[in-house]
């Protein structure tokens, strides 16, 4: 089987000679360079799925002697982004020694922990229980891919067969056992016993290739997936339709979006009874093409084949029983409809857990679904935080692949229920679990800053988005907005934050701001009310459009934000928090400031009177104080900093000494002040306190509230 690598269709070919050539030699680097091409097309593995190996020699650091040493991919990492700090390093001869102490398929578990005596370099990653799959294997590079392509062969009812046919017996079969050091030994006897073989195909897993340098073995990657997929997309073309044709037709875009929007936060509520969780929406037109086909109802239940996919997507998606057209605007009359379906799915689980444990199964985790399929509209993923929640729809995606290919060449098959528990509830794989970092404070957590793109509501948003939260950073100003995107896809990457530009004034612009915030990460947690401005004139000088636009962005902007977050916090169920970054000017009177202190009293007590009405919700309604933040503030950039220069008689360079020595700390405050003082409300210390006004000052007796 040869192929020229310009006729790849299926496959990106990615390698440079040119990038290669410069580390020729060093087969660790050559090894890193191949898994970063292999991981960059997720046709060919997942994100974090597959490993990749190499087995070379080097010099033991005991005794001075040339040993055979296998780099490979460690516990954890993903292959598009690994580096040389991904590798496990172990010493080969010592590592394929272990099978003379192996006891049998009984107690593979124990030999993970023997991984540790074979250990090359200290400092290299953990191994993981993929080591022995390359280990006993007899070539020098190895892949070991998930892609969708020949997963599918894998996962067809005859997938065997298939593959005898399609490779003419250069490609080996092993029949599915879960990963482990029992595997590895069955990997090595289909070698032995196919001599001249290129490739392993693992039934319902994935795909096994080798060659004798790095490029030879990327290149054969290519080669077997390639045909796999060519041979699928040929039967996928004779037939009439797939998943049996369309069953429902999607509506269009805008309306699928809308729809979206409007459902995702009461599902994010039935999705957090256990744990607080963080969406993902894709109208992907594959999932399109999955959810509104006649097969769903046959081919959702059966769920997921290869484990990666299955530990990502749990056992089988819900599928939400709500027409497409359904009206969604009445939230309790949703519940009625989907409350039910929850009920029955975290049913379902419950009975796949007590029927499936054995007697040191780990305790039943979260019953609630991960992937939630919706008819007409699309598809919704839940986790602890937005990747894991986004990758979780990749997989699927990529599950839906597998049932498109197997179902053109044959018919799909999933795992059998008990063995998609034994690869859940894997002791070894609760025990990595158990290894994850503690969660941040604001994990799990959304919040909506506006006037986010400088100043105080940038600080904020920072300071949550340190702190473990999904941020929406909103602001009126798009170039402004465009460079707080750019310093926050530096520093937080894509799943971290979203942007929205919004009028806080107008009551559409606000609403899109919202939906922005539910497609993007399921609903909203944290609404602070940052947007503003300032104006300083004697009253004299105050006119009509001054006083409206301070009302305007100040009260009913803190209005017309609060009541869209309450909508879809009430949808959620789980209460929240609005915070209203305020100032002293609404407790001390001051002169030249009649529009700005009486309207920032006005947002106060409209704050006193939010978190009168909503308490009942759960929702808190909390207020910080500011003063004099000049720091990063349009405000000062204006007007403002030369009338309030003018009614204290200094000029404006003055202005920040002159404000800190007035307090009772001499202190000048900056925005990070003011956006601690927000975190102090919403970090769990202080659930149970609404209706407070904290100063950040420096310390103004005038302005003490009692």
């Amino acid at each position: 089987m040869s192929l020229e690598t310009k006729q790849f269709r299926n496959v990106t070919y990615l390698w440079n000679d040119a990038n290669a050539s410069a580390i020729s030699g060093d087969e660790v680097a050559l090894l890193v360079y191949r898994s970063n091409l292999l991981g960059a097309d997720l046709r060919l593995t997942n994100y974090g799925g597959g490993n990749t190996s190499c087995k070379a020699m080097a010099k033991d650091p005991l005794t001075g002697e040339e040993v055979e040493v296998m780099w490979v991919k460690g516990s954890g990492g993903d292959l598009g982004t690994m580096t040389k700090g991904g590798l496990a390093a172990l010493y080969v001869e010592r590592m394929r020694n272990l099978k003379n102490i192996y006891r049998g398929i009984e107690h593979e578990d124990e030999m993970v922990g023997l991984f540790n005596h074979c250990i090359f370099d200290l400092k290299s990653k953990a191994p993981s229980i993929d080591t022995p799959l390359h280990g006993f294997l007899p070539f020098k590079h190895i892949d070991h891919l998930h892609p969708d392509a020949a997963i599918a062969i894998a996962a067809a009812r005859d997938g065997k067969k298939i593959t005898e046919e399609l490779f003419e017996g250069i490609v080996g079969w092993v029949d599915w056992q879960r990963p482990g050091f029992d595997l590895g030994l069955k990997l090595r006897k289909c070698v032995d016993d196919n001599p001249g073989i290129r490739g392993i195909m693992l039934a319902s897993h994935g795909l096994f290739t080798w060659g004798e340098t790095s490029y030879d073995c990327y290149v054969n990657s290519l080669e077997v997936i390639e045909k796999c997929a060519d041979f699928i997309e040929g039967k996928a073309a004779k037939k009439r339709a797939m998943f049996g044709g369309a069953g429902i037709k999607p509506l269009p875009k805008t309306e699928r979006l809308r729809k979206a929007a409007e459902l995702f936060p009461v599902l994010r509520g039935y999705c957090s009874t256990y744990v607080r969780m963080i969406g993902h929406f894709t109208d992907d037109e594959r999932v399109l093409e999955f959810v509104d086909s006649k097969d769903l109802s046959r081919l959702a239940p059966m769920g997921t084949s290869c484990p990666d996919h299955f530990l990502r997507t749990k056992i089988s998606p819900l599928v939400l029983n709500l027409k497409s057209e359904e009206d969604l605007s009445n939230s309790d009359s949703v519940r009625n409809k989907i409350g039910p379906q929850f009920d029955q799915y975290r049913k379902m689980y419950a009975e796949y857990y007590d029927t499936c444990k054995r007697d040191n199964s780990p305790a039943m985790r979260d019953p609630n679904p991960v992937v939630i399929l919706y008819p007409g509209i699309g598809m919704f993923t839940f986790a602890k935080d937005k990747q894991t929640a986004r990758v979780a729809a990749e997989f699927y995606i990529n599950a839906i692949n597998v049932m498109r290919g197997a179902e053109a060449i044959s018919e799909y098959t999933s795992l059998p229920r008990q063995e998609a528990f034994n690869i859940e509830y894997w002791l070894l794989e609760e025990a990595k679990l158990a290894r994850r970092p503690k969660p941040k404070p604001l994990s799990g957590r959304v919040a909506l800053v506006t006037g986010s793109a400088g100043g105080i509501g940038k600080a904020v948003a920072e300071k949550f988005a340190d702190e473990g939260a999904c941020v929406i950073i909103t602001d009126n100003d798009p170039i402004r907005l465009e460079g707080a995107v750019r310093e926050f896809e530096k520093s937080y990457g894509r799943d971290g934050f979203a942007a929205s530009g919004v009028d806080v004034t107008d009551g559409e612009s606000v609403r899109s701001a919202f939906e922005a915030a539910a497609l993007a990460f399921g609903g909203v947690d944290i609404v602070v009310n940052s947007a503003g401005l300032s104006i300083s004139k004697p009253l004299e000088e105050h006119t009509e459009k001054d006083w409206n636009l301070l009302y305007d962005v100040l009260v009913k902007g803190q209005f017309l934000v609060t009541r869209k977050g309450v909508d879809i916090m009430r949808k959620q169920g789980f209460g929240g928090d609005v915070l209203n970054i305020v100032s002293k000017n609404a407790l001390v009177s001051g002169p030249n400031n009649a529009a700005y202190g009486s309207a920032k009293a006005a947002q106060l007590h409209l704050s006193r009177l939010n978190a009168a009405e909503l308490g009942k919700d759960k929702i808190r309604v909390n207020v910080v104080n500011p003063d004099a933040v000049i720091a990063g503030s349009k405000i000062w950039g204006g007007d403002w900093a030369q009338g309030r220069a003018k009614a204290y008689g200094i000029t404006v360079e003055e202005l920040p000494a002159y404000y800190a020595k007035r307090t009772l700390l001499n202190e000048i405050i900056n925005p990070e002040d003011i956006a601690a003082a927000c975190f102090a409300f919403v970090s769990g210390l202080l659930n149970k306190s609404t209706g407070n006004v904290l100063n950040v000052d420096g310390g103004l007796a005038a302005a003490f509230v009692r």
